[in-house]
């Protein structure tokens, strides 16, 4: 009687009704991959073998298999929130272990680290002293708070490109005065900094004097007392001649270290029979700052911007693939596990080999196509149905077999 062929198609037609209804429950789960029961028919062993009349006794599930399929990439407002585009997975520590994800809802703990909804750490390379990052075994990512409060750095160098008007007379009164605007030709200032990051304001006037191509150059920092006079002289194609580096130092009072010492390069000034303009000024020193913002870039590098106008390397987001991705093992919380079967992985950049690349302030939604589930749905109820049908029609026959006098 097929009341065992019946009874296994309406197993088999149940879990794939399981695949299917967890497929629909996970539909707006971020980095869900579907799932899809697969099924194989079965047979009696027999020693001579079954010949050509022989029945198959019914149907069993042969596995349940996920589609690794690319999942529509949605923009959100956070800037930690991350979509890889293309093949592999986050690799992620708990407390040790080492865990896979598609799910890419990331913000940062109590304690610095950067983890998911789970409290799962996200793992990469981090940083030397320089910021530089390093290519080593991946270590939860974490911004260091020792960091975060971006010290302050003394001016060492300073950049001054101006244009020193060549039809200029020589200013009315002979002796230089900060003070009086008829002793100079023209002033122009660079914000410089100590070593506690206080600011201070140098400021550098150029005089014309009576020597064709000519010009003295003072110096004075925070309306201080000026330096002497520095003849700079340029030739006849009102290029530089000299000097291009002028050493700058001045006593301060502000308890950072004395004097503030950095040279002043002037390289790229010329003498045109043109206006008097700045064509460039920067300074190597900052003042001390705060975090102010977390960015990360398509290949993983995670940056601190600071309200000091610097930026930093915090560290490197990494990316594991497989050989077999459906050999891993699901641990829900969207986290996957390695197996033998899935293979080792193979832990990089991101956009590298096989890699996908990371798509900043966006998740990948999941892959779940509602429309075909729910045809699924309608073509496994059926079968359901006819299976149900099917030991429905042997009771029947049996109960005619019972019936028989």
């Amino acid at each position: 009687m097929a009341f065992q062929q019946g009874l296994s198609g309406l197993n088999i037609a149940s879990k794939a009704l399981d695949a299917i209804s967890n497929n629909v429950a996970n539909s707006t789960t971020v980095g869900f991959k579907q799932s899809e029961a697969q099924f194989s028919d079965l047979y009696a062993s027999t020693l001579g073998g079954g010949g050509g009349a022989q029945i198959g006794i019914g149907a069993t599930v042969n596995g349940v298999a996920q589609e690794f399929s690319q999942g529509n990439i949605t923009v959100t407002s956070n800037p930690l929130d991350l979509a890889i585009n293309g093949e592999g997975f986050f690799r992620l520590s708990d407390g040790g272990t080492t865990l896979y994800s598609r799910n890419g809802q990331f913000s940062v703990d109590k304690s610095g680290y950067i983890v998911n909804a789970s409290g799962y750490r996200v793992t990469g390379y981090g940083t030397d002293a320089n910021d530089n990052i390093v290519v080593t075994n991946p270590i939860d990512l974490r911004i260091d708070t020792a960091l975060s409060g971006g010290d302050p750095r003394a001016t060492g160098d300073t950049d001054l490109a101006v244009n020193l008007d060549s039809r200029l007379s020589p200013p009315a009164t002979a002796t230089f005065s900060p003070s009086d605007t008829t002793s100079f030709s023209y002033s122009t200032s660079v914000t410089t900094y100590d070593s506690l990051g206080n600011s201070h304001i140098m400021s550098a006037y150029f005089a014309k004097t009576a020597t064709p191509n000519q010009w003295s150059m003072y110096t004075a920092l925070d309306g201080g007392t000026p330096s002497a006079a520095t003849t700079v002289t340029f030739d006849s194609s009102g290029a530089l001649v000299g000097p291009s580096t002028v050493a700058q130092s001045f006593a301060i009072t502000t308890g950072a270290a004395s004097p503030l010492a950095y040279n002043m390069n002037l390289a790229n000034s010329t003498q045109f029979g043109t206006s008097f303009s700045v064509n460039a000024v920067t300074q190597d020193g900052f003042a001390s700052g705060r975090l102010s913002g977390i960015s990360v870039s398509p290949s993983g590098v995670l940056q601190g911007r600071y309200t000091n106008g610097q930026s930093r390397n915090l560290g490197q987001v990494v990316i594991a693939t497989f050989q077999n991705p459906n050999g891993m093992t699901q641990l829900g919380s969207n986290a996957w596990a390695e197996t033998s079967t899935s293979g080792p992985p193979a832990v990089g950049v991101p956009g590298t080999g096989s890699r996908g690349a990371l798509q900043p302030g966006a998740v990948e939604d999941s892959n779940v196509d509602l429309t075909a589930e729910l045809v699924n749905m309608i073509t496994q109820q059926r079968a359901y149905q006819a299976n149900a049908q099917s030991i429905k029609t042997q009771d029947q026959i049996m109960q005619t077999l019972v019936n028989l006098r």
